[in-house]
């Protein structure tokens, strides 16, 4: 009895008109999600059986046929919107550089950030760049200044004052766009994107927009449901775990050779030669094995995985990878924080004061 007075009470909760814009209006609001735990209690006394039967009943969702926004829970949820445009007036800091970064130590940012470092120790002061940290969390890519950088309000988003800092800069967004803009602008050696006319070229490319396609479902799927969202969800978790896993997979039997591809069996994506690709895969890759998203390692058999492993051992360990990840980062311990960045010397400052702490 007190199990089909939680279904009723669940259900009249959760069906109330989910267009209103009351409280009451959001698709599975925390209300809602109380007396649904109850009745799946209640269920889970009467049998296991019965719990996941009314688990799916409950919890089964009817789009409307219109949507319309309600306020999203969750880590996320205060600052996703279902319009684009700046929400404030507040322009963009400016330094002495040519290049102009504008991002966060997530892992799209630490693509950029990383391949600046490389470039800056093979290249010098050529590459040089003043990095300015944007949190996402504050709402702070929707001011008028990174609007005008990246329409899509997504960092990173890189200014060129290729003509000078008194000229119109090239906005560069889309971490994958820097990528390949710096390479071509800077990497006068064709280090880490191979020259036009080179095969490599084309598998460099191929595994930069692998990246591209695959990551969002690593971050914005399995990430997500796994780690930020309001209520834990196998069929989401399921769904994303799988295709985290199949990708995983990719790269293992490209890296271990088992591919057969003319660039397969590593140690880098496209063989002996380290390159732009690597930069773009490890930060989401790598950071998966180091637990960006807790307990996932465990759960998602990482094990099973070696050849990936010792990719990211061998990537992670580069100079310019660990400086890439401390660059606009501003959380986590403070020896690992470089919020902004304006030269190496900044590095070298860091490093001194954790020698005399």
């Amino acid at each position: 009895a007190s199990t089909v007075r939680s279904i009723a009470a669940f259900r009249s909760s959760h069906h109330h008109n989910p267009m209103s814009p009351s409280p009451q209006s959001t698709a599975f609001s925390y209300a809602s999600a109380s007396v649904a735990a109850a009745a799946l209690l209640a269920a889970g006394a009467a049998g296991a059986g019965l719990a996941v039967v009314l688990q799916r009943t409950l919890l089964k969702y009817k789009p409307p046929k219109v949507w319309r926004p309600a306020q999203l829970s969750g880590k996320f949820g205060g600052i996703n919107s279902h319009t684009a445009g700046p929400r404030s007036e507040a322009q963009l800091p400016k330094g002495i550089r040519a290049l102009q970064l504008h991002s966060m130590a997530t892992p799209n940012g630490v693509k950029v950030t990383a391949l600046l470092e490389e470039l800056v120790i093979r290249y010098g002061k050529v590459a040089e760049y003043d990095a300015y940290s944007v949190s996402i969390l504050k709402g702070e890519q929707f001011t008028a200044g990174f609007v005008a950088a990246n329409p899509n309000s997504k960092i990173p988003a890189l200014l060129h004052y290729k003509d000078g800092l008194s000229k119109p800069p090239i906005r560069v967004f889309e971490s994958a766009a820097i990528l390949v803009h710096l390479c071509e602008h800077f990497d006068t050696d064709n280090a880490f994107l191979p020259a036009i006319g080179d095969p490599l070229r084309a598998e460099c490319l191929s595994w930069i927009f692998w990246v591209q396609g695959s990551a969002p479902y690593l971050g914005g799927g399995f990430g997500h449901f796994f780690a930020y969202a309001p209520t834990k969800q196998q069929y989401p978790i399921d769904r994303f775990a799988m295709e985290i896993k199949r990708q995983l997979d990719v790269l293992e039997r490209h890296l271990s050779g088992a591919e057969g591809s003319a660039s397969s069996g590593g140690p880098y994506l496209c063989g002996e030669k380290y390159t732009a690709a690597d930069i773009c895969a490890f930060p989401w890759y790598g950071g998966l094995f180091a637990g960006i998203y807790p307990g996932a390692p465990e759960f998602l058999a990482l094990e099973e995985y070696p050849s990936v492993a010792k990719w990211v051992k061998l990537v992670g360990e580069r100079k310019a990878m660990k400086r890439g990840k401390m660059v606009n980062k501003f959380w986590g311990p403070e020896e690992e924080q470089l919020p902004e960045r304006h030269g190496v010397d900044d590095f070298e400052k860091l490093e001194g004061e954790k020698k005399s702490a």
